[in-house]
């Protein structure tokens, strides 16, 4: 659904690595109908991809993309010195930088976007429970709760839209 406009190469750089994560506009689509639903009963697929492409264009979410996705590629490398390697290889559950990282891209629509990004980090519904499923060799560290963050800071979009705030 991206229209046709130019997009800067920072913008392609953040789509391509998503994409490569095996992160689809499609698939974060989903996790926005799953968070509104229930409050816009007649949402469409469509209204959530279209809300979900005004997410990606804001550089502050593509800035969190990047450092995020090329974190967790350092960690499949073994890249990283330790003790941050096995932290961030392990998914380490007190270590909170990764939410702190999406936090940046909730924080873009206001405050709704922390309840929503909290409510789907503990649900972990469609692509977010195969990011986090620890059984393979990719770390998905950062980039779940990326993934979450861009589908709240979308759903906090769509709320705000539905009551003309934006």
């Amino acid at each position: 659904m991206a229209e046709d406009r130019k997009m800067t190469e920072l913008e392609v750089t953040a789509r391509r690595w998503l994409n490569e994560r095996g992160v689809t506009i499609d698939d974060l689509a989903e996790l926005v109908m799953f968070l509104q639903k229930k409050y816009h009963p007649a949402l469409t697929l469509d209204e959530c991809k279209y809300n979900i492409e005004r997410v990606l264009r804001k550089r502050e979410v593509q800035n969190a993309i990047l450092t995020g996705i090329q974190l967790d590629k350092l960690a499949e490398q073994g890249k990283l010195e330790e003790p941050l390697q096995t932290i961030i290889g392990t998914d380490e559950s007190l270590y909170g930088v990764d939410e702190i990282l999406a936090f940046s891209i909730v924080n873009v629509y206001g405050s709704i976007g922390f309840t929503n990004y909290g409510y789907i980090d503990k649900q972990k519904p469609g692509i977010l429970e195969k990011l986090n499923d620890h059984s393979n060799d990719m770390v998905n560290t950062f980039l779940d709760d990326i993934v979450g963050a861009i589908a709240a800071a979308a759903s906090s979009r769509l709320a705000h839209s539905a009551k003309g705030e934006e």
